[in-house]
C-alpha cells in the first residue's frame, strides 16, 4: 500500500517541479564578416600578383599580340579564321583540342593525354577559363590563353596534377562547331 502512495507523491512532485515560467531563448551569436573580409583581401592580393605575372609574360613575348577577354584571361591567336563568322553559343556541340601547361611552360596535361573532346557549350564541366574561351574562337581557330588561378581550378586544384591557386596557360583549338538543333 505504501508503494502506490509513494508513486503518487513522486508524480505530483515531478509535475509541480516542471511547471514554471518559460525560459527565454538566448540570442544566437552573430558572426562578423571579418573572416570573409580577410578572404576577399587575400584573393584580391593573389589576383593582383597573378596579373603582374601575366603582364610580365606578355612584355617578354614580343612575337604575339595579346588580347584581353571580358572574363579576365589574356590570349593570342595562333591560327585565325577570317572567313568564319559564327561563334559558339550555349547548347552548341563543339569539338575541341587543348592542353594545360604552367606559366613556366611545364606540361601539366598534354593535348594527347586529354585527347579531342566534344563539349556541349555551357552544359558540361570545364574549368571556368576554358569554358569562357571556347566562346571566343570560331571553327578552325587556335589560340593560347593565360588564366589567373581564379579562372583555372582556383583554391581547390583539380585533385590530381594541378595544385591550389595555380595560374594556367592553355592552347585551345576549336575543330568543329555543330549548332544547336532546334525542334
Amino acid at each position: 500500500m505504501v508503494r502506490p502512495q509513494i508513486v503518487l507523491l513522486l508524480s505530483a512532485l515531478l509535475l509541480f517541479a516542471n511547471c514554471g515560467q518559460p525560459e527565454p531563448r538566448r540570442p544566437i551569436q552573430q558572426k562578423t564578416g571579418k573572416y570573409f573580409g580577410a578572404n576577399v583581401a587575400r584573393n584580391k592580393a593573389l589576383l593582383e600578383e597573378e596579373q603582374q605575372l601575366i603582364k610580365a609574360i606578355i612584355e617578354q613575348d614580343s612575337l604575339h599580340h595579346y588580347e584581353h577577354s571580358a572574363s579576365g584571361s589574356w590570349y593570342y591567336y595562333i591560327r585565325k579564321n577570317d572567313t568564319a563568322t559564327y561563334l559558339p553559343k550555349a547548347n552548341d556541340l563543339v569539338t575541341i583540342a587543348y592542353n594545360v601547361v604552367s606559366f613556366d611552360n611545364d606540361t601539366i596535361y598534354s593535348g594527347e593525354e586529354i585527347g579531342i573532346k566534344k563539349y556541349k557549350v555551357d552544359m558540361e564541366e570545364l574549368f571556368p577559363g576554358l569554358r569562357y574561351s571556347v566562346k571566343l574562337l570560331k571553327e578552325n581557330e587556335s589560340a593560347t590563353f593565360l588564366f589567373p588561378s581564379s579562372l583555372g581550378y582556383g583554391y581547390q586544384g583539380d585533385g590530381d596534377k594541378i595544385g591550389v591557386n595555380v595560374p594556367l596557360k592553355s592552347t585551345l583549338t576549336v575543330l568543329k562547331i555543330e549548332k544547336e538543333q532546334t525542334p
